[in-house]
Parts: C-alpha cells; structure tokens; sequence
C-alpha cells in the first residue's frame, strides 16, 4: 500500500499550523498558581509590561529551506468592548503561499478578547480551513459564572480559564525569567469539551539569529503525551526573548521525516523596547 499521500498530507498540515502550535504550547496557562475564587464582586488585575494595541508578529513557516507559508500574531489597533469590558482583539491568521496553495491550501483565522485588565478571555473564535477539512468553534467565556458556552455545550470552566490563544498573551506577562534550566511549570487551557493540561521545561538560554534580528533567548520544550492535548511524534522546541516582552522568535518541530520551522521575519508595534535584541 503507498502510504506517501498520507504522509505528505500530514506533513503540509503540520508545516501550516506550527506557529499556532507554539502559541498553544507555550501558553497553555490557565492558572499557574494564580486561581482565585470569583466573588461575583471584583474580577482579577494583573500587570502587563509585555504587549500592547498595535502589535503585529508576522512568521515564515518553513520545510526543508522552503517558505511554505506566512503566520501572523495582532493584536487590534484599540480597545473592544465585551462583557461590559475593555478588551485586547486579538488575531492569529495561518496561510500558505499561492505556491503552496497547489500541493495543500490552508487559511486558518483563529480570534480571542482578552480582559485588558485581568488578561483573561471573554470570547474566543477559530475557523480552520486546510486542504478539505473545515472546523469552526467558538465560546462566550463567563468570567463571572465560571461557564464556557460553545458550539459543543456548556461547560464549567475554573477561575480566569485561557483560551489556546489568549493563554500565550496571558503567558507573555509572566515572569519566566525566574525559572532555571531543567526547572519546568504545570499549564491548562479549555479547548472544546474540556481543560487540558501540558507541563514546559526550561531549556536554557541561546542566542538566535533570524530575519527580523538577533535576539538572546529562553528555551523551552513542551512535554507532549501520546493520548493528550498533542500526540507527539517528536520533539518541539520554542524560543522566546529573554526580556520583559517574551516575544516568540522561533519554533521548531523534530519530526521523524525532518525539521519544521517558524522564524520571526518582521514585527512593528512592541511595547517599548527589546532589551533582548543583540542587532
């Protein structure tokens, strides 16, 4: 039986979602030690030094020394109001190049607003469009009642529960700084019907070069499971600035047919300076 269609397909897949991947892995943070009852009264505050309205993250999906697609990080130009809330309006956007498109098309769009105090979710959007495959899902958060309604149901949710992207922009405000190598940290998200949980380690401190400039780095590999959030097939690997802005530089992904890369190629909009930028 030839198999390789299969493979390829898979492949392509993996190539397209990647930098979504890093977003889920580094940020899968529900409470890191952070729950808190909900008193109906006052809602959570929390500093963030780390990003602001007008960023925009844009990365190179790369195989084999081939770009096959583009993945971009916003977030939106001015506060929206959710829930009575003032909200970041946050976009995540995947798309292979027209090139690409030929051997398999992805335009993914996924969408949180998240608390611009408290940093956590009112709402959250995805749709998934790659090759023939279709997903859409969506959930109104209730901070509040501690209730996801989504497309799936209503779910119980705990105190500042992250969605898979809002978890990453939540992460970006926490200080990882204080980790030491071979030291790791216990995450959770609600995705779907459920809260998953996903444990990152600390992988030390590099220096990496990439499109957008030369940055020192924090390490970190999420611990993938068989039968969890990920099935694993090999190992990955995210780089983050070792600064106050923690802003992604680089992913990559060890799989049995090779490397999958995401690198940084340009970014505008940071909140203030990048005291981990070398040149």
């Amino acid at each position: 039986m030839n198999r390789e269609p299969l493979r390829s397909k898979v492949t392509f897949r993996s190539i397209a979602i990647l930098p979504l991947m890093a977003v889920m892995l580094v940020g899968l943070s529900g409470s890191i030690d952070r729950e808190s009852s909900i008193d109906g009264k006052a809602l959570r505050t929390m500093e963030n030094n780390a990003f602001t309205y007008g960023e925009k993250l844009t990365f190179a999906v790369k195989y084999k020394f081939v770009t096959a697609g583009y993945a971009v990080m916003s977030v939106g130009n001015k506060p929206v109001t959710v829930s009575g809330r003032p909200t970041y309006d946050v976009r995540f956007s995947v798309r292979t190049t027209n090139s690409f498109d030929k051997v398999f098309k992805v335009r993914d769009i996924y969408r949180t607003w998240i608390d611009v105090d408290g940093l956590f979710p009112w709402k959250f959007q995805q749709r998934v469009r790659e090759g023939d495959y279709k997903k859409d899902f969506s959930a109104n958060i209730d901070q509040r009642a501690r209730k996801a309604r989504t497309t799936k149901g209503t779910f119980t949710v705990p105190s500042y529960v992250q969605d898979v992207l809002s978890a990453f922009y939540y992460t970006r405000a926490y200080d990882l700084r204080k980790l030491k190598k071979g030291q790791s940290f216990t995450l959770k998200n609600f995705y779907g019907k459920k809260a998953h949980t996903l444990r990152v380690v600390h992988r030390g401190k590099q220096t990496i070069k990439t499109d957008a400039g030369t940055f020192r780095t924090i390490k970190l590999e999420p611990m993938v499971k068989d039968g969890g959030l990920f099935k694993s097939e090999g190992k990955i690997y995210l780089w983050v600035t070792d600064d106050a802005r923690k802003m992604p530089v680089k992913v990559s992904a060890k799989v049995p047919i090779g490397s999958i890369d995401s690198e940084l190629v340009k970014y505008s909009g940071v909140k203030g300076g990048l005291a981990a930028k070398v040149r």
